[in-house]
This record gives structure tokens, sequence and C-alpha cells, in this order.
């Protein structure tokens, strides 16, 4: 299996190539999900505008993310006054500013790189974080009624919902000893709904085995939402949607380095998911042209050739193979 990359390789490599020869750029791009980039250098080649469009910015607003990019870029950070058009983020970096070590630079480029998935982390954020207040309150108001408090089922924070492509949502809700995230995706193809819904029963079987033990729960299916929306209204059911839900567990972001590589894991199923669907359709492919060709190689040995007619010297005629 590949896994995909949590940053922006263009972006990587476009900082790493200024931060050593300072140029002029201007350039756009689309990464996965439909977030728009533009890399340029408006006003001189010292200084870079990286700034970043993605569809679901008033969703990752309601939870903090431009607070949450405010902390984490300071000092880069470009008011909504000053943001590019067009764009949600912008970003200023002064190559004259940058620091002088190279681990630090190299610090700094990942730092950018990694954008995207530092304001879809937002909402994640919040949950562990919903999730670490409801296991406290779940365990003060327990005390000496721990036994009815367990009776009366587990308590419930709000359901954030992250709208990231047109048809396409993540759900995250958390609880007092859980955080559950729903994906929603869509095959748009006959064979897209057979190999993702193999592979997706090997996400749920997988688990099963010894070494797996400590990963996310997964559940999956295809023809109505899992219990946690169901309530929504609008959520599409039928053969062409499925519902993958995780569920998180506090020892799976019990401290800030493996909450947020969780986060940058699980933000990218869905591009893992079709990605892999899409690779195995090329591979199947190719083998049946392989196969193909084989055959055709066979048939052709096959062919009868055709008898030759020839003369001998006296005039008389004779057939060869």
């Amino acid at each position: 299996m590949i896994l995909l990359e949590s940053h922006s390789v263009i972006i990587n490599d476009v900082l790493t190539d200024r931060f050593d020869k300072p140029s002029r750029a201007d350039i756009q791009f689309v990464d996965y999900d439909n977030v728009r980039f533009h890399l340029s250098t408006p006003s001189s080649k010292s200084q870079i505008l990286l700034s970043m469009g993605i569809q679901c910015w008033p969703d990752l607003v309601k939870y903090g993310a431009r607070e949450h990019l405010q902390s984490e870029y300071e000092g880069y950070w470009l008011s909504e006054q000053d943001t590019e058009p067009e764009y949600n983020v912008s970003l200023i970096i002064d190559l004259e500013k940058i620091p002088e070590g190279v681990d630090d630079r190299l610090a700094l480029i990942s730092k950018l790189a990694h954008l995207k998935s530092t304001a879809m982390s937002s909402p994640f954020l919040s949950a562990f974080a919903e999730q670490a207040s409801l296991q406290a309150n779940y365990k003060d108001a327990a005390g000496a009624q721990a036994k009815d408090l367990g009776e009366q089922g587990e308590t419930k924070g709000d359901l954030k919902i992250v709208r990231y492509r047109e048809e396409e949502a993540i759900y995250i809700q958390a609880s007092n000893d859980r955080v559950t995230v729903v994906f929603s995706t869509v095959f748009k193809e006959e064979t897209d709904k057979v190999l993702g819904r193999v592979f997706l029963q090997e996400f749920v079987d997988a688990r099963k085995l010894n070494a797996l033990q400590n990963a996310p729960q997964v559940r999956y299916s295809n023809r109505e939402p899992p219990l946690e929306i169901r309530h929504l209204p609008g959520l599409h059911n039928g053969e062409d949607w499925g519902y993958v839900t995780f569920v998180l567990f506090p020892r799976h972001f019990s401290n800030s380095s493996q909450a947020q590589s969780s986060i940058n894991r699980i933000q990218l199923f869905r591009d893992y998911l079709h990605y892999h669907i899409k690779c195995s359709k090329a591979y199947m492919h190719s083998r049946m042209r392989y196969r193909v060709a084989e055959f055709l190689k066979i048939l052709n040995r096959a062919k009868p050739e055709v008898a030759a007619e020839r003369r001998t010297a006296t005039g008389r005629t004779f057939r060869t193979r």
C-alpha cells in the first residue's frame, strides 16, 4: 500500500529552491479535495506570498481554524483584509528573515507545506479537547453513582460537519470515551462500487489481526448512514454512497504529536481510498492487456502455413509446407 503525503510536495520543493536561491515565482496548482494554492512574489523576489483557497473554509472557521492558523504561523500570517483575493488564507515569507540553520529551515519549510493539513486539523483538535472535557466531567459526576451513571449511557458533544467536497463531508463527534469520525463518499462508476466495497471490507477485517488490535475501529455501510448521523436531513443512501466510521480512543491522541499524526492520516482517508481504487483498476487493466497479448501470440502461432508450389527443372510441380 502507498501512503499519501500529508504535506504539499510542490510547496516543499518550491520553498526549498527559493530558500537557497531567491527568484521570481508565480505558481498556481490544485491539491487533494480541490484545494487551490498560489505561490507568488508580488512585490520582490525576496518575499514569497503563499495563499490557499479551501472549499470548507466557512466550516473550519466555526471550529477555530483562523485562530489555530494564526497561532501556528505567527509572524507569517496576513490579516483578512490583506489576504489575496479569491483565497481564504495568505502567508508572507520574507527570505531575508528566515532561519540560518539548515535544520531550522527544513522545519519551517515542512510547517509551511503542511498548511492544508494544519487548517483541516482544527475540527479534530476541537473534538479531542471536547472529549477530554467530557471524560473529566463524566468521571467527576460518576463518583458514588458510577454504576447508575454507567447505565444511563455515554455523554456526547456537538456534531461537527466539514463539507470538504461538493457532495461529501466529514462528521466528527466527541463523547466521554471516544471520538467518532464518519466519512461519506460517493462512487460514480459501477466498478468503483465493487472495488470500494471490497477494499473497505478489508479495512474492517484487518483489525482482527493481533498486530492491529490497537488500531481504530472501522465500520462500513453502503446503504444507510450510521446511527451517529442518521438524524441529519439530506443524507444520501443507496448503492452509490458509502459511509466509513472510525472510532478514535484517547490512546490515539494522548499527546500533541500522536494527535497530529492521527489527524494527518485520517483526513486523507477519502483520497487514499479512491487513489487505491484507481490503482487497482489500472493494475487489472494492465494484466488484462498482457493476457490478451499472450493469447494473440498463441493464435498467431496456430495459423496454418500456406502451401507453396515449386517446379523442378523438368517442369514437374510439387507443394512444400
